[in-house]
């Protein structure tokens, strides 16, 4: 109930401040037929107007049970080594400059570098109002096509990573695990960090038995910390694995297809011969990769979004 009248009262702000920047526009024209010089008021107030109504549509496409909540984000590369790696941390900076550009607060919890450059695997936290929603429209395979810095025959290569994305469940919700079901390994933390986080078995790795599901932390100095972190993302990622099994039996049941199948290639970004980057479940293009690559892509975000709520979202590509 606390959370309905949150977001009544959140529709009621908004509302209201639309009708005061709409009274305020109307209150310049009246001027501007008067003679009176506000071009350039108009053209601001106009601006901030269009953003307030596109900021209330996003949020009110994003009406799903988790939402409003924070973000566990996981990026693994593809086959391909050194390539895949390197692409994967290129897509890890993308996305840490858009949580930036966002104002959202981030946190890697777990980076296991490349043997040469890029990293193996990376997990991070993104905290902020519909963390989740915004970036599950982001979850899915990206392929990059671009000339290998690290092929001494300077040849086109194609790489792919994945992003996998689950919210993060408040105290209440109840997940349970049970100690027999846990392997727990500790070990000494790879990355960059003080004396004291290289030099002990802090870092935890928890592997859930009956599922697979492998998580690991090694961000905090103290091993009771990390392994808190662990159980925070392993509770996340069984409860998505519970509720995507429901949906499967319920698809099943009423002959329902998603409309992205898990694992699909969903976008490319191509730096060579061309520069393009395309979703290929929206059809949007943009010609400005370096742009993309530096965390602008509220407008592949916006146009999925819309598309799936509008039910005109189509199915990704081979292209």
């Amino acid at each position: 109930m606390l959370q309905r009248r949150r977001r009544l009262q959140e529709d009621h702000e908004l509302s209201a401040s639309l009708a005061r920047r709409a009274d305020d526009l109307a209150v310049l024209v009246e001027w501007a037929e008067q003679g009176e010089s506000v071009d350039e008021d108009f053209a601001h107030g106009l601006d901030a107007l269009q953003a307030e109504v596109e900021a209330g549509e996003t949020k009110k496409m994003l009406g799903g049970e988790h939402d409003r909540k924070n973000a566990i984000v996981a990026i693994h590369p593809g086959a391909g080594g050194t390539e895949s790696q390197d692409w994967a941390e290129m897509l890890l900076r993308l996305y840490l400059r858009w949580t930036e550009r966002r104002g959202f607060k981030r946190e890697v919890i777990d980076l296991q570098p490349g043997d040469e450059a890029g990293i193996k695997s990376v997990t991070f936290t993104v905290s902020g109002d519909y963390a989740y929603g915004l970036l599950l429209a982001e979850a899915g395979v990206h392929r990059l096509v671009r000339i290998s810095p690290f092929d001494q025959a300077a040849r086109r290569h194609t790489s792919f990573a994945s992003l996998f994305v689950w919210p993060e469940l408040p105290e209440d919700v109840e997940v349970e695990i049970e100690e027999k079901d846990l392997r727990v390994d500790t070990y000494r933390s790879s990355g960059a960090g003080g004396q004291h986080v290289n030099v002990t078995d802090s870092a935890v790795r928890l592997t859930h038995l009956p599922t697979g599901i492998v998580v690991s932390c090694q961000n905090e100095r103290s091993q009771h910390k990390n392994r808190a972190q662990a159980m925070k993302v392993l509770k996340a990622r069984l409860y998505d694995l519970k509720m995507k099994e429901q949906q499967a039996r319920l698809d099943q049941l009423g002959g329902e297809k998603k409309d992205i199948a898990f694992g699909s290639q969903i976008r490319s970004y191509v730096l060579h011969p061309y520069q393009l980057v395309k979703d290929h479940r929206t059809k949007v293009e943009v010609g400005d990769v370096n742009r993309v690559l530096d965390g602008d892509i509220d407008v592949f975000i916006k146009t999925y979004l819309m598309q799936k709520a509008s039910g005109t979202l189509g199915k990704a590509d081979e292209g």
